[in-house]
């Protein structure tokens, strides 16, 4: 699975691109037909400090996978996604 990860307005440092792809890879272990993962990290302009938005996109056959998710770090917006994702993935590949 490929994972890119795009960041608008803001540059993802060493320890947010590592948790990233730990997280994302995993995913696999849950559903193997994923052709590619697209993470998109923004800063959301609000004035609350649940402003860090991450949002998954898997490409699987058939149709996409998105989940978006915001909260007061990217982390832990990750990890929800990831949670989402994988409840998702656990249950289109029942359905297969």
């Amino acid at each position: 699975m490929k994972i890119t990860v795009q960041s608008i307005g803001l540059t993802p440092h060493e320890p947010l691109e590592s948790h990233i792809e730990k997280k994302v890879s995993k995913l696999e272990t849950f559903y193997d037909k994923i052709q590619d993962c697209k993470v998109i990290l923004k800063v959301e302009n609000a004035s609350d400090k649940a402003n860090k938005t991450a949002e998954l996109i898997l490409a699987i056959p058939g149709d996409d996978i998105v989940v978006k998710k915001t909260s007061s770090s990217f982390e832990e917006s990750l990890d929800s996604c990831v949670d989402a994702a994988k409840k998702l993935l656990i249950k289109k590949k029942e359905m297969a």
